[in-house]
């Protein structure tokens, strides 16, 4: 007896089933999410077995060669050293930051090392593509360009072509004629990101795939996902400002948290090889509020300038705005100066930024916001050859960060000759030459080093 398919009801946040139609996801608890469906009747798959034979981990062979390089150094870089063949690459980010741009220059990159490669666009045509082509200057015998929606036809137009290496922008606009719902649903979605990812892992071929996100600023679809693929990449950047920041939040081959910086020109993203010098251009002098910090992104040392601005407030209650740190963290730390230092903010409106639209998340910049808070607060300027970094804990200490000394090393590449850092960080770093190492053990010492002359 043929089983019958059956309609179920799928939470388009979360992938939750159910029998019937709910107003809100029991699970998640989003409203209006869940979606109706058709499920494939349950059954043995027919289809040929992807096990392979079972062998002790020490006979299975490497290939001499086990990363392709792209030619860009920063996206190889957020990748681990290059492509790995088999591997299945998502990248996300806002509408028009520009992922089929970079996704569209790393396949030419690599089609002009002799690799065969095939974009499959379900959002453009031909033409539109052809144009973006031009403006980018990507022109090569080996690039091949697909568009359409269904994946049966391209995995078809693959077998005929067999390509090297793949791209599918997006992910979202695929869908499998297995399933009734409309591309994008969880199921599609699902189901077209497991197909891909057999073929890779069957073939050896590289897989990179173009996500959407949500308002939420997470990658649209199930959480699924992001675990099906082997590296996920986020694109992060303010349309004000020309740098784009490639994020690796997630690689199976590679360092997590890895970034790789570009500038978006006319022509395209372009590497920044040297983003400290960059972030640090347009830097003020003698300006209180402003202070730069040696911060760590992966395995890279960025020097960032933190700007803060603290003044009397006419509202009732005073505004805290951070761009580029967690608000929370500024809200603590504001905290620890009313209570260790008597130095009253609560009335005051405070601002901080990090300059050139990049994002701080590590506690090493405590320090530098708790010195550009007080800059701003009393009208000090910061000495401008001083650099600092440190975690500020709850009780006024300043505690000691990771990887001090390649910290130290890129603030000396950059010209600075003071480095303002935690007595523990001091004891157990290297000296560096023409680089003054000043410890300090507790907001007080700060404060008299900076900003009380002869202290």
């Amino acid at each position: 007896m043929t089983k019958q398919a059956r309609t179920i009801y799928v939470c388009q946040s979360c992938g939750c089933q159910a029998p019937k139609w709910m107003g809100r996801c029991p699970d998640c608890g989003r409203w209006d999410s869940m979606v109706e469906e058709t499920s494939r009747p349950s059954g043995k798959r027919t289809g040929p077995s992807g096990i392979s034979q079972a062998q002790t981990i020490d006979a299975i062979s490497l290939a001499h060669e086990m990363r392709l390089k792209t030619g860009i150094a920063e996206f190889d870089r957020t990748l681990g050293g290059g492509v790995v063949p088999g591997s299945m690459v998502l990248i996300g980010g806002d509408p028009g930051i520009g992922k089929s741009t970079l996704v569209l220059q790393v396949l030419e990159r690599l089609s002009r090392q002799g690799c065969r490669a095939l974009y499959l666009s379900g959002e453009e045509s031909p033409q539109q593509i052809r144009l973006r082509a031009d403006r980018l200057a990507v022109h090569s015998d080996n690039l091949y360009v697909v568009t359409g929606t269904c994946i049966e036809d391209f995995l078809e137009k693959m077998d005929s072509l067999k390509p090297d290496l793949l791209a599918v922008d997006s992910i979202q606009t695929v869908y499998t004629d297995t399933i009734d719902s409309a591309p994008g649903s969880i199921g599609q979605v699902r189901e077209v990101a497991s197909r891909l990812m057999a073929l890779a892992k069957q073939s050896g071929v590289p897989v990179f795939l173009v996500g959407h996100v949500t308002k939420e600023g997470s990658i649209a679809g199930p959480k699924v996902l992001e675990h099906l693929v082997d590296t996920v990449l986020y694109f992060e950047g303010d349309r004000g400002h020309v740098f784009r920041i490639l994020r690796s939040v997630k690689n199976r081959f590679g360092s997590t948290n890895e970034i790789g910086v570009f500038e978006m020109k006319d022509s395209g993203l372009t590497e920044v090889a040297n983003p400290s010098r960059i972030f640090l251009e347009e830097r003020p002098e003698n300006v209180p509020g402003s202070v730069v910090i040696p911060c760590l992104e992966g395995t890279r040392p960025l020097l960032v300038e933190i700007q803060a601005l603290v003044g009397p407030s006419p509202l009732g209650m005073p505004r805290r705005t951070a761009i580029g740190v967690d608000h929370n963290r500024i809200s603590l730390l504001v905290a620890v100066l009313g209570k260790k230092m008597v130095m009253e903010l609560i009335d005051q409106d405070i601002f901080v930024n990090v300059a050139g639209g990049l994002k701080v998340d590590e506690p090493a910049a405590d320090l530098g916001i708790v010195s550009a808070m007080m800059s701003s607060f009393l009208d000090k300027p910061v000495d401008r050859n001083l650099v600092m970094f440190g975690e500020v804990g709850l009780a006024g200490e300043i505690r000691g960060v990771s990887q001090p000394d390649m910290r130290i090393r890129e603030a000396k590449k950059l010209g600075f000759s003071r480095c303002l850092l935690s007595q523990s960080n001091k004891e157990g770093s290297s000296p560096v030459k023409n680089m003054e190492l000043v410890g300090v053990e507790s907001i007080e010492d700060v404060y008299n080093l900076l900003f009380i002359p002869n202290a």
